[in-house]
């Protein structure tokens, strides 16, 4: 269990250090919507599509590196409450469009990054087909 807690533990605080990076890095574009946490719930969308869909072709992840990248990394570098205090401080500004866009490109781009992450995994990964 400690184990565990530790591959979790570190994976987090990496996956956060890259989230508050990428949210500093962001701050230099100009847009309407909070770039950073979009650009981390979309890129961990993508990894976990892409982690989880190479372990299905492969099965060649070890738990604890599962647990590190998956529920470690990637649940730090996510962050639903972010993109929540950042819509509703949307709405409390009365910016009702770029709350409403802010919702709509958080879920719909993550969801589309995770599929986008299995379809990439089964390219790389899946056994050569015969002829």
């Amino acid at each position: 269990m400690i184990a565990e807690l530790l591959c979790v533990g570190i994976g987090g605080f990496l996956g956060a250090c890259a989230r508050y990076l990428i949210t500093q890095m962001s701050k230099d574009f100009g847009v309407p919507v909070p770039l950073g946490t979009l650009i981390s719930n979309v890129t961990a969308g993508f990894l976990i599509g892409l982690i989880i869909g190479a372990e299905q072709q492969t099965q060649a992840l070890s738990p604890s590196v599962k647990l590190f990248l998956t529920t470690g990394f990637l649940g730090g570098l996510s962050t639903f409450s972010a993109f929540s205090l950042e819509t509703v401080n949307l709405v409390e500004n009365e910016k009702y469009v770029l709350a409403i866009l802010n919702i709509f490109l958080n879920l719909a781009l993550s969801f589309a990054g995770v599929i986008l992450g299995f379809a990439v995994a089964k390219l790389l990964f899946s056994p050569a087909v015969k002829v």
